[in-house]
């Protein structure tokens, strides 16, 4: 519960390419406005002068994004070649993030596939929020999936919540708090998407807690400890325990293995591998590459 502090940084992971921190709960990743002094990326700088490339805006190249209200691991890579492999990692959707939350009410089902195509919301007000296909004035809805485990049942303030593990399939903007929100179980303390009513918890209770990401020269699989723990938070008080967090994980681990080993009449992988470089990129996809590498590099 300790507030955010340029002093105060959490690594994970650090070697020559990347540097994977767990995000404090209540920080910016990085930011435009001159005023705001405590981002991630100020932390970096702070710890690591030496590692900040004065050839980018900010610094340090994210990987990836977390909210501003989200904490736990993220992934920053620390030179263009190491950017860009991460990127193509998240591109053909190798990355497996693995995040625990705390959701209002009890969970009945305890494995669920929470499958809403998200877009952005343009009704005046709510232009900062993300919408599920159907509600009116929701722009440009696109697929997106969410796997949901119960974990434990409990209290928060003396009121029903459910611990949940949440593997995103998808990376839309906002999708672990818009599906939650859309089966009936908000995340607890997410303000903006319970429309300012959920504002007595110190903190919204999402947590990037797995990180694994196959990058070919230096795999990485990190774990941002959990804080959604009695010991930790005296508001929150389990009763009955489903699954461990630990058993969850390894389940998720497991199904990822089988999903990505090769069927029995798959050619060789250096068959394979000429295969796919062989297939020429589309515009639109070069398109994509261009535009994020141009986000996190500015040269």
């Amino acid at each position: 519960m300790e507030p955010a502090s340029l002093e105060k940084l959490s690594v994970l992971h650090h070697s020559a390419d990347y540097i994977v921190v767990n995000k404090h709960w209540d920080i910016r990743i990085d930011s435009k406005m001159w005023y705001e002094n405590l981002t991630v990326q100020h932390q970096l700088k702070h710890h690591f002068p030496h590692l900040a490339d004065p050839g980018t805006y900010y610094g340090f190249r994210f990987c990836h994004q977390l909210d501003f209200s989200t904490s736990g691991a993220l992934c920053v890579a620390l030179n263009k070649a190491a950017a860009g492999s991460a990127y193509k990692c998240f591109k053909e959707r190798l990355v497996t993030k693995a995040y625990l939350a705390l959701l209002r009410r009890t969970v009945e089902e305890e494995t669920m596939t929470l499958d809403f195509a998200i877009g952005k919301n343009t009704t005046e007000g709510k232009t900062h929020m993300m919408c599920i296909e159907g509600t009116e004035e929701c722009e440009n809805p696109k697929p997106c999936q969410t796997e949901l485990k119960v974990l434990e049942y409990g209290t928060y303030d003396g009121e029903p919540v459910t611990k949940v593990l949440l593997q995103p399939l998808t990376g839309r903007t906002h999708q672990l708090r818009v599906h939650c929100r859309a089966i009936g179980h908000p995340i607890v303390g997410d303000y903006t998407y319970s429309l300012g009513q959920d504002n007595g918890p110190y903190r919204m209770m999402l947590h990037a807690h797995f990180l694994h990401i196959p990058l070919p020269k230096e795999p990485i699989q990190v774990t941002a400890p959990d804080p959604f723990l009695p010991q930790t938070d005296k508001q929150w008080a389990p009763e009955r325990l489903v699954k461990t967090v630990q058993e969850a994980l390894e389940d998720l681990l497991n199904l990822c293995a089988e999903e990505s080993r090769p069927p029995a009449d798959a050619p060789p992988p250096q068959e394979e591998e000429e295969k796919r470089r062989s297939v020429e990129e589309t515009e639109e996809q070069r398109a994509q590459c261009q535009q994020w590498l141009s986000e996190w590099t500015l040269d």
